[in-house]
């Protein structure tokens, strides 16, 4: 947990629990995934406003992600899932979550029972931040127009967010500024390119999840790995990585693969991290993974010896790339921080 940063409110399930002391709060409403630089102009402006009128300022989330309920068959790319999704709220200003659980009650509320039950009835809010293209309700026929009219009817405040675009990128002379998105994320990591990633998101994209014990490969290599197996929606291109991990408090450099290993027969993807400098048992840790640089493609060797040459040159690639990238990590409270 960042240093001096105290725990934010989680409230899971907000249709039905008491918001305690969230009740009041403005909050900034959507589905935050990612949590990029786009959301965060939106949760800045919230926790300005909630600051200006004396109560705190709360996401107003959702959970699972509305397109897992309405396309159950069709894998999601989670660049965070609720656990990552927290912890990186937990290390803006605000003062906490409120998650609703996205089922068929939730999905059937229409636009002005949402207002009527949700915002008002139960959450009491002070005001609602929202992005220029929130839609909210059965149909999504809730707008940013008519919560701005229900918020002037209901007593609270409505600050829509402009589309929010990537002004650096525009400066540097490509044709036009992109907007900060969660899609465009995810086509960056389809394709491998994490820098672009981290540009789009605000830090480098990461994984969590417990090391787990594998068939031991990588130690007979001279390349003893941590093994994770990461949600079957997982679109990351599959290859070799650049990445910093991190243990508890403490921060590693390392080179990682995730793909099938076709060298060895095509297996389940799996993503294996070699952490430089460390010793010491990983299995059972729930460890992060920051993918810093792209280094090459998954690639099947002829022999073994070549695997081992190549592994050789691409820690040797990542050592590099990762001094040129400075200490980044993402901005993320505790492992510990998974509060109902």
């Amino acid at each position: 947990m960042q240093g001096g940063r105290k725990p934010i409110v989680v409230v899971r399930d907000g249709l039905h629990h008491d918001p305690g002391a969230l009740r009041g709060a403005v909050v900034a409403i959507g589905n935050f995934e990612g949590v990029h630089r786009g959301h965060r102009v939106v949760i800045d402006k919230a926790v300005g406003l909630a600051r200006s009128l004396g109560r705190p300022a709360a996401v107003l989330t959702f959970e699972p992600h509305p397109r897992a309920y309405f396309r159950p068959d069709e894998p999601v790319f989670r660049l965070s899932d609720e656990c990552a999704k927290v912890r990186l709220l937990a290390a803006t200003e605000l003062d906490g979550a409120i998650i609703l659980r996205f089922d068929q009650e939730l999905a059937e509320l229409s636009a002005q029972d949402f207002v009527d039950r949700v915002l008002h009835k139960q959450l009491a809010i002070s005001g609602a931040v929202i992005g220029f293209d929130f839609h909210f309700g059965k149909g999504r026929t809730g707008t940013p127009e008519f919560l701005i009219a229900q918020g002037a009817q209901r007593g609270f405040a409505v600050d829509v967010v402009p589309e929010v675009k990537d002004l650096g990128a525009l400066a540097a002379g490509e044709a036009g500024a992109r907007r900060f998105s969660s899609g465009a994320a995810r086509a960056a990591l389809a394709a491998g390119d994490v820098a672009d990633a981290a540009e789009l998101l605000g830090y480098p994209w990461f994984v969590s999840g417990t090391v787990r014990r594998g068939d031991a490969r990588g130690r007979e290599l001279g390349f003893p790995t941590a093994n994770l197996r990461l949600d079957a929606g997982c679109q990351l291109r599959h290859g070799i990585y650049a990445v910093r991990v991190g243990v508890g408090e403490r921060r590693y450099g390392g080179v990682a693969s995730f793909g099938r290993r076709p060298t060895f027969g095509n297996g389940a993807v799996l993503l294996e991290v070699f952490l430089f400098d460390f010793s010491g048992d990983l299995y059972g840790q729930s460890i992060d993974v920051a993918f810093i640089g792209w280094i090459r493609p998954e690639l099947k060797f002829d022999s073994v010896a070549d695997l081992i040459k190549r592994m050789n040159e691409d820690a040797r690639e990542a050592r590099a790339i990762l001094a040129a990238a400075g200490d980044v990590f993402p901005p993320l409270t505790g492992m510990s921080d998974r509060r109902v």
